[in-house]
């Protein structure tokens, strides 16, 4: 699997390699994007400002990008960058957290911006300036690479070292209808922050390509992004098993504190011939020791009970194909007082709500050259589209405030009740999809 972004090796190379610029991890990264006098303090972008190893961050090559200059005495907000598609800038820096912050806008115009991070994880959805406005926009990013200790890391499958993580850079995406970005800095977060960690699989991880997605890497955009910051370490095929053995569970114990929480959600692989893990024996006690990791570190498990597939019988009723697993993970969270969120009720309730028919466009359903290189149909009912991946993550939302757990508190004040009952009308459903378009499906299928 790879990016339809061409990349030649040498860059792939910078792009993936650590950091040769000898950033400082307390070093505030300030960047003024345009071709006028830049701000006081900040390090110009232009259009030309290609990443280079030896630069240490820039334009990814296939960003094409352009510039105005409006003029005026205030230099941040008097020019931007822009693209009539999603372009990708870069940085170098250290495994941590980090505030980001971006001024958006334009002072002759309007805009229209949506920013995504590593692989497509969703920050900041549609922010909309009026004529002349500049909005500033804060939010929390984690990224990570794979080292654990200095004798340990996380065992890696191939694909993801084509991935816009587990690297020691920060990669954002500029995208919709007007991304106009006047300028950005990123800096160590020193506060405390409460971190939510994700593990489980397909459905749950930062997918790296259109057309998939899943709702772990559109949660962060629920939060008060002052607050919080999703730390998604979900992969593809795994299993509650695999986890563990791939050393992916000690890297986030390597990293969790007091207060953080690690959401867990595993079935979809494990109740697979062959997966090792039996419903009512070994997975129960997998839940456990996760359980008893996560609590020996001061921190809150979450266990999420996995989505239905896309499989109705002839009453329009969804046929459970995931066995016991999720009435397993319900006994353990009620045996070890543990929160649980049921998507697997949730989501039931929300694929029934829209049907046989109108349930395809939730998940990865597409009919042929629907997106580049994509010569033959796609009927996936186990992975989401973008819409449903969004839909799901607002059945998260629900679950959290079911919880009445503490992080409740740090969700968006601005949000909607949401019932899976009365989904978003997917005709109405507008969201800007990445460059990064692959038409292989994820593992665990």
């Amino acid at each position: 699997m790879r990016f339809n972004l061409c990349l030649n090796t040498s860059l792939w190379l910078c792009l993936v390699g650590f950091s040769t610029c000898g950033l400082a991890q307390n070093t505030t990264r300030k960047f003024d994007f345009g071709i006028g006098r830049s701000a006081k303090g900040f390090i110009p972008v232009l259009p030309s400002t290609t990443f280079t190893q030896e630069r240490g961050y820039g334009f990814m090559v296939e960003s094409e990008v352009s510039a105005t200059d409006r003029g005026g005495k205030n230099k941040l907000a008097a020019d931007y960058i822009t693209s009539n598609k999603p372009f990708f800038f870069t940085v170098d820096l250290p495994e941590g957290i980090y505030e980001v912050k971006v001024w958006l806008g334009d002072t002759q115009g309007t805009s229209q911006t949506t920013i995504k991070v590593e692989n497509r994880r969703l920050m900041l959805e549609k922010t909309i300036t009026k004529q002349g406005e500049v909005l500033t926009k804060s939010f929390l990013v984690h990224i990570r690479n794979a080292q654990i200790n200095a004798n340990e890391s996380v065992k890696l499958k191939p694909r993801e070292l084509n991935y816009l993580h587990w690297d020691n850079q920060l990669t954002f995406e500029f995208g919709d209808k007007a991304p106009k970005v006047c300028g950005l800095t990123i800096k160590p977060v020193s506060r405390k922050v409460t971190t939510v960690f994700l593990a489980g699989n397909s459905t749950v991880v930062d997918q790296a390509i259109e057309p998939y997605a899943a709702w772990g890497q559109m949660i962060p955009s629920f939060f008060n992004n002052q607050k919080v910051v999703v730390a998604n370490y979900a992969e593809s095929g795994e299993t509650i098993r695999s986890f563990i053995l791939e050393k992916r569970l000690d890297k986030v114990m390597s990293q969790i504190k007091k207060g953080d929480y690690l959401f867990i959600e595993f079935a979809h692989n494990d109740q697979k011939a062959g997966s090792g893990v039996d419903a009512h024996s070994t997975y129960q006690t997998y839940l456990k020791e996760y359980i008893s990791q996560v609590r020996g570190k001061g921190a809150i498990p979450v266990l999420v009970t996995s989505m239905y597939r896309r499989n109705f019988d002839k009453e329009g009723h969804l046929v459970n194909t995931l066995g016991d697993f999720p009435e397993a993970m319900i006994k353990v969270a009620k045996e070890e007082n543990v929160a649980l969120i049921d998507l697997n009720k949730l989501s039931k309730t929300l694929f029934e709500a829209m049907g046989p028919e109108k349930s395809m466009k939730a998940f990865v359903h597409y009919e042929a050259n629907t997106f580049p290189e994509q010569t033959k149909a796609i009927h996936d009912d186990t992975h989401f589209s973008n819409y449903g991946a969004y839909q799901l993550a607002k059945c998260i939302v629900e679950g959290i405030k079911a919880t009445k757990l503490p992080l409740a508190m740090y969700l968006r004040k601005d949000l909607p009740v949401f019932d899976p009952a009365f989904p978003d009308a997917v005709e109405q459903w507008d969201f800007p999809n990445s460059p990064l378009v692959n038409v292989i499906k994820p593992d665990g299928n």
